[in-house]
């Protein structure tokens, strides 16, 4: 697979400093003709799990060969490793700290997946400091991936990564499924780790409430709109996760939650 020329960036650096224009910067100097686009770099600072949910549910949309970037790194400077994937859609460049795990683990269904952890400096700014790999390693590792650098000219193969930071949605034996929060959107929609397929799963589909905060939001509505305005409700939003939302309010802000709240979903009344 070929890079297309495109370069995405997602990373929880915001936009008040100028971490993520300094790597645009050396991407830039490295290829002058990468397209770049933002995902994201509003994730909540160092949230990994957060930060996998946004990545999995953007880069599909991506056209084959793009290079995702992401930097969400709190072992900045430590053990953790830096690694590239290549899986039959796309290239990642990211620190092996789980960010990565559910994209991975999806592309084994759909073909070769690729590992490389990255030991080349050659690759990287000759300057490495120890707490802004984004600039000095992720950046330009991405930007020579770009040029067609091949994955094994960038280090040593490996077998696999480390694993998700977020369990995935659990059956508690008792007509409950046990999840958390992932992503509190720029609405305040409380994003779950609970699947429409894990929900099938367990037989809990269109009727159900979902016990989070000590409130019982009833679901599963079809869209924001058919929800009564100001009050909690449930829904599978458009990544096919459940939702938390409130029509023309923040679920997050009504239900005092974010990132890593836990919730509970049982049968219920219908919306």
């Amino acid at each position: 697979m070929q890079s297309n020329g495109i370069i995405t960036l997602l990373t929880d650096f915001g936009l008040r400093d100028g971490y993520v224009a300094i790597m645009k910067g050396v991407i830039l100097g490295i290829a002058p003709r990468a397209r770049l686009v933002d995902i994201a770099h509003e994730v909540t600072p160092q949230t990994i799990g957060e930060a996998s949910y946004v990545l999995q549910a953007a880069y599909r949309y991506f056209p084959q060969g793009t290079v995702h970037l992401v930097v969400v790194d709190p072992g900045v400077g430590g053990a953790r490793r830096a690694i590239v994937v290549a899986t039959p859609l796309a290239f990642f460049v990211a620190p092996d700290n789980g960010v990565l795990a559910p994209v991975v683990d999806e592309a084994r269904h759909q073909g070769d997946v690729q590992i490389v952890e990255l030991t080349e400096p050659r690759f990287w700014l000759p300057a490495v400091s120890a707490t802004f790999h984004g600039r000095d390693i992720f950046a330009p590792v991405a930007a020579h991936l770009l040029c067609g650098v091949g994955l094994r000219a960038l280090g040593r193969p490996l077998d696999q990564i480390a694993p998700s930071v977020v369990a995935e949605a659990r059956f508690d034996g008792q007509g409950a499924l046990e999840g958390q929060i992932l992503h509190v959107d720029r609405f305040g929609n409380c994003i779950t780790n609970v699947t429409l397929s894990r929900l099938r799963d367990c037989g809990i589909e269109g009727k159900l409430l979902v016990e989070i905060a000590g409130e019982r939001v009833p679901g599963l509505y079809r869209t924001y709109s058919l929800g009564p305005v100001g009050i909690p409700m449930a829904l599978i939003g458009s990544s096919g996760h459940l939702e938390v939302a409130i029509p023309n309010g923040s679920a997050a802000k009504a239900l005092g939650v974010t990132a890593g709240d836990r919730l509970r979903v049982t049968l219920g009344a219908s919306a």
